[in-house]
């Protein structure tokens, strides 16, 4: 557990810190959720009051739910559970704010805990700065991953996958798979570049991509670097690609990071994801329609269908070739200053609790 080797250390330095200065608020935004349990401490040591920032849920029941193997193995994550289970109760109550990145995690949390208003959770997802994809689009990679500029079609996919993905890449995969059949020509000239999709440092990293491509037929057209990627490095080959692709989670709550700077970077976008996510939702609302939703557990001929239609729509129409309206004027809320607006907010309305 990071927290057992860390926790004590970042105390000591949070509470020299503290009793040496003044401070209004403490602001705790991090998936290593037992350092919310200095929030009550210091509430009661220094009178500073707290606010949480939920980026995944800290109680969670997804892995069970779904038989998937959870991070870490299961002996870890059900210790992990087993101190959530006891410490987020008392960590909540004496918040003065708290923030979550999915408008489920209010409700759920009010679920589990009656005397919690689900209201006071405030949803605040990632964000995106426009202002990046200037800066990006005058910087070159030092190892650039996809070569753009060969004569073939590259569709780019930055961010983190997961065996939560394997039924948004499969149909992807299959759709292409039938397309290949049916159009090679064509299609032998796409290429899938997945960037950025696992945490581990080198040379841990996991595969994910390449085996449900493996699984399909289509790997020989898709690369997979698991590796983390700088920031604007990344924003390049958002804005540089022929288009972007967007597989989304079996899990109706995850909100991922990526889909503001996806929307930002104006490329032709195709979204596979739960027909519940903030990423559809946001997607069809600008008008993009190769945007397809599908619900959890949805039966082997029903993916059959979709695929088809992903090929149909995508790749045999041209989808891909179809770039959103230049306008992200609709977007402001969700920009990072627009998110800097409402954190601000809830700060000041904390610090006048």
């Amino acid at each position: 557990s990071l927290w057992l080797r860390c926790g004590r250390a970042l105390r000591r330095a949070g509470e020299r810190i503290l009793a040496r200065e003044k401070f209004d608020l403490v602001f705790f935004t991090t998936t290593q959720f037992d350092a919310f349990t200095l929030g009550p401490l210091w509430l009661r040591r220094f009178g500073v009051p707290y606010v949480l920032d939920y980026q995944d849920p800290w109680v969670n029941d997804y892995y069970a739910r779904n038989g998937v193997r959870p991070p870490g193995g299961r002996m870890k994550y059900w210790f992990s559970q087993y101190t959530a289970r006891r410490r987020e109760p008392a960590a909540l109550r004496g918040a003065a704010g708290v923030v979550a990145v999915s408008s489920s995690y209010g409700p759920d949390m009010a679920a589990r805990y009656p005397d919690l208003d689900a209201a006071r959770v405030r949803h605040i997802p990632f964000g995106a700065s426009a202002a990046d994809f200037d800066a990006a689009r005058r910087h070159s990679p030092a190892r650039p991953l996809v070569p753009f500029g060969d004569g073939r079609t590259h569709f780019v996919y930055a961010g983190r996958c997961g065996p939560d993905m394997n039924l948004s890449l499969t149909m992807l995969f299959r759709a292409f798979r039938r397309h290949l059949e049916l159009a090679p020509e064509d299609a032998g000239r796409m290429r899938f570049h997945f960037i950025g999709t696992d945490y581990a440092p080198p040379p841990l990293g996991r595969y994910w991509a390449m085996p449900v491509a493996e699984r399909e037929g289509v790997a020989e057209h898709v690369s997979e670097h698991c590796y983390r990627v700088p920031y604007f490095d990344t924003l390049h080959y958002l804005s540089k690609a022929d288009a972007l692709i967007v597989v989304g989670s079996n899990d109706p709550t995850y909100s991922a990071s990526k889909i503001f700077p996806y929307l930002l970077a104006r490329r032709p976008l195709l979204t596979i994801a739960h027909q519940a996510s903030l990423m559809l939702r946001l997607t069809k609302a600008r008008g993009l329609d190769c945007s397809y939703g599908f619900e959890l557990g949805i039966p082997e001929p029903e993916v059959i269908s979709m695929s088809e239609v992903i090929r149909r729509e995508w790749f045999e129409r041209e989808g891909w070739r179809r770039a959103p309206a230049a306008d992200v004027s609709d977007l402001a809320e969700h920009t990072a200053e627009g998110m800097t607006d409402r954190l601000v907010e809830i700060f000041d309305q904390a610090r006048a609790r």
